[in-house]
């Protein structure tokens, strides 16, 4: 089908390993989990990982313990699931701004009381070999139902019942996170980390800011995101504002995640590669910015982090992965709880039997870089038209564009005019993002609005064209999960 007028709406092994000690743990990928703040946090981790890998010292990871606050999630818990290999760690943001200024609340609408709930949940799964990270996104409003509980506020004991997923932190704090995530994934929580938005912002500002790259505007009242189209560096304010935005299409959490994750590995590209996390004053900065606002289980402290470091020397964007656990079902109602998303079992299961068994979530393959585009080229039907007196010209053309993944005709034919010197993109006004996204493969060529021409956009060669550019939508999703690896989501050069 073309695509939409406008915006489109968006074995284990015959033996078990013994499982690594807790003095051992994963990589510092796993510290960075969900919404903005876990983003940050997750970097922030991770900074202190890369650090000690670089030979910082003891004496400079040791004083980190004393700015990180401690919580037990893991109390009194039984029943638990099994333990796989690698390292679990679950990442909460929380909407805590108390270290917020007036004035940066007013500027980054950061107004009003908060829920004090988890705004952002993920898993990170660092691989026992330490060579990948793989993050899942939890959904705050996923249906979920809690295992008995006491409520923390009113003391009642509860038996289990229905919730947004979000809710178990305000009902029962960080055990009752731990305990329901454990429930619906089956996937045994190694360590957890807890991070706010104060942290977030002085994190991105001491890397210097965050690059990110966005194929159409981006604008949102509710958080006063207001982005063109193209490549912005953002500091910490804007950065809390791009992951926080829900309200910029129809997607509303399900494409902040998505931003998040982008976010995220562009956070993690930002660290590992500027030399940031090899000085280190700055390295110390970081750590202060971050860790003061964090909240981390007892048992994460640091010689974990030393051993993190160590483990993770080549870590890099291509070792992590990131993804959502698949929906099966939007606008689930349920009484008393409202509208929630339900998983897909099926899939659901198969995310989370890959980290129980310390499987990647995707197939590796190399890929170039590609641009961002709005559309995907899969979504664009294309008809190649030779305007130029060079014979095979229209074939070359036409096989370069599918190459790339438009759907071509595979039948290219010649214009009624042959002495075309600049390449033309003809399309339907109303499909002018797809119109944007073909452009964007032909570097130079000049988009022409033709009223009427229907779904199928035409190519009209000149004596200019040289070549295709690779392609690839913002949101495109890869493989059953929506997975995509961390180097796939940087900017083009």
């Amino acid at each position: 089908m073309p695509t939409p007028p406008r915006s489109p709406r968006p074995q284990p092994g015959p033996q078990r390993r013994p499982q690594p000690s807790r003095r051992t743990p994963p990589r510092p990928a796993a510290v960075r989990r969900k919404k903005p703040r876990w983003a940050m946090r997750a970097v922030t981790t991770l900074s202190v990982v890369v650090l000690a890998s670089a030979g910082i010292g003891h004496t400079v990871i040791s004083s980190l313990d004393a700015d990180i606050s401690r919580v037990d999630p893991f109390k009194d818990m039984k029943n638990r699931p099994r333990a796989g290999h690698g390292m679990n760690v679950l990442l909460v943001g929380t909407d805590g701004r108390d270290k917020i200024s007036r004035e940066e609340r007013s500027r980054y609408h950061l107004g009003g009381a908060p829920c004090r709930c988890t705004d952002t949940i993920m898993i990170v799964h660092i691989s026992e070999d330490r060579e990948r990270a793989s993050v899942v996104s939890l959904p705050r409003d996923s249906y979920a139902v809690t295992p008995p509980h006491t409520d923390r506020n009113s003391g009642k004991r509860h038996g289990g019942h229905p919730i947004k997923l979000n809710a178990a932190y305000a009902e029962g704090g960080p055990e009752l996170t731990v305990r329901t995530v454990e429930k619906m994934t089956r996937v045994k929580i190694d360590h957890y980390l807890e991070v706010d938005f104060a942290s977030f912002m002085k994190t991105v500002d001491v890397v210097g800011g965050v690059e990110i790259c966005t194929a159409d505007p981006l604008k949102d009242s509710h958080t006063g995101l207001n982005l063109p189209a193209g490549r912005h560096l953002l500091k910490g304010g804007q950065a809390l504002q791009y992951v926080r935005a829900r309200y910029v299409d129809g997607a509303s959490d399900l494409s902040r995640m998505k931003r998040q994750q982008r976010f995220m590995a562009a956070l993690v590209a930002r660290a590992t590669s500027s030399g940031i996390l090899l000085n280190p004053m700055k390295f110390r900065d970081i750590t202060h910015a971050v860790l003061g606002s964090v909240r981390a289980d007892k048992g994460f402290g640091t010689d974990e982090l030393l051993d993190l470091g160590r483990a993770m020397r080549n870590f890099s964007p291509s070792s992590s992965e990131f993804t959502t656990v698949p929906i099966g079902r939007m606008g689930y109602a349920v009484k008393g709880v409202g509208s929630t998303l339900k998983w897909d079992p099926v899939k659901s299961e198969r995310v989370f039997r890959a980290l129980r068994e310390d499987r990647p979530l995707s197939v590796r393959r190399p890929r170039g870089s590609a641009v961002l585009v709005p559309v995907a080229p899969q979504q664009i039907r294309v008809q190649v038209e030779n305007g130029t007196s060079m014979p095979g010209l229209g074939r070359k053309a036409d096989t370069a564009l599918a190459g790339v993944g438009f759907r071509t005709t595979r039948a290219p034919v010649n214009a009624k005019n042959l002495t075309v010197t600049r390449t033309v993109v003809a399309y339907d006004p109303r499909w002018d993002r797809s119109a944007k996204s073909l452009a964007t493969a032909l570097p130079g060529s000049e988009l022409r609005p033709v009223k009427g021409q229907g779904a199928t956009l035409k190519v009209i060669l000149g004596t200019d064209f040289g070549q295709v550019r690779k392609v690839r939508a913002e949101n495109q999703s890869e493989g059953e999960f929506g997975v995509v690896r961390g180097d796939e989501v940087k900017c083009a050069t």
